[in-house]
């Protein structure tokens, strides 16, 4: 049903502009293209989200811990899971990343839109999430053995592809890392599916980390404030969104919060502080 939901928007689209043409605009209205639409009851049915699988923190660092560190190119790729995991930054945004770009003093990942690749070509500060000092260690380890040892320059890439060359057998083999960014996020969806197959756990797009990220906000923000600092942080200009699209209480963490329900008495004094809270980010908003 979401396949013919997405179908007949693009027909929809197509005929829209069709009838905005010279050759067409006495042949067809505009308003015709509405033909190609479902009914409400269908339009549901095509629109529910389907239930993710949705790790949970300590899945992935179990999977991060498992990755091998012997070869140059599987301590980048230990690396860039980390940093996708620190950074909540999307593929496109890591796989162009620079080094001038990463702070390890003050934990930040400077995505200037100028050079980095991110959604609607907009800025973002974001400064490393509360995930553990491990994922911090690898990240630290890798950069400062592309500065150093490597001698890499503040415009090469945080994460270099994979250099291949012609080797003594006549064949083409793995020998480094190159000055350069990987083309694509094939690579980086890859890194994930091996880290998680190696641990023994479901495969996890690397998208998942913001939900992961996301589910942990929720955890540990107990302001307004913090909520907001923790949305930009993702590179969202509405907490709201953050809450909507990556909010899903997953459905173990429903159950513990059911339960614990059932254990502990209500505790109207922290209810009613939880609904000023959301009063009043709602009132902020509404007034920005």
């Amino acid at each position: 049903m979401s396949t013919v939901h997405d179908n007949l928007l693009h027909l929809r689209a197509f005929f829209q502009w069709l009838s905005k043409q010279p050759s067409f605009k006495t042949r067809l209205n505009y308003d015709d293209a509405q033909y190609f639409n479902m009914n409400e009851k269908d339009r549901r049915v095509a629109k529910t989200p389907r239930l993710k699988h949705v790790p949970t923190l300590e899945q992935v660092e179990s999977a991060l811990r498992g990755m091998p560190a012997t070869t140059i190119i599987e301590r980048r790729d230990r690396a860039a899971f980390a940093f996708a995991l620190l950074t909540g930054a999307r593929a496109s945004a890591l796989i162009s990343a620079k080094l001038k770009h990463v702070n390890l003093e003050t934990r930040h990942f400077y995505q200037d839109a100028r050079e980095v690749r991110t959604k609607y070509s907009k800025t973002i500060s974001t400064w490393f999430f509360p995930v553990g000092s491990f994922a911090e260690s690898i990240v630290a380890e890798w950069v400062n053995f592309l500065r150093v040892e490597m001698r890499c320059l503040p415009d090469d890439p945080v994460f270099p592809s994979t250099l291949i060359e012609g080797g003594e057998q006549q064949k083409f083999e793995v020998s480094g890392i190159s000055r350069k960014h990987w083309t694509s996020a094939d690579t980086l969806r890859q890194i994930f599916r091996r880290a998680f197959s190696m641990a023994g756990l479901p495969h996890a797009h690397p998208y998942l980390r913001r939900h992961v990220l996301a589910q942990l906000g929720g955890e540990l923000c107990k302001t307004a404030e913090q909520l907001n600092a923790w949305a930009d942080n993702l590179g969202h200009n509405d907490v709201l969104t953050t809450l909507r699209t990556y909010g899903r209480v997953p459905d173990y963490k429903r159950q513990e919060i059911f339960d614990s329900f059932r254990r502990e008495p209500n505790s109207e004094p922290e209810t009613e502080k939880i609904l000023k809270q959301i009063k009043d980010l709602l009132a902020s908003k509404a007034g920005g």
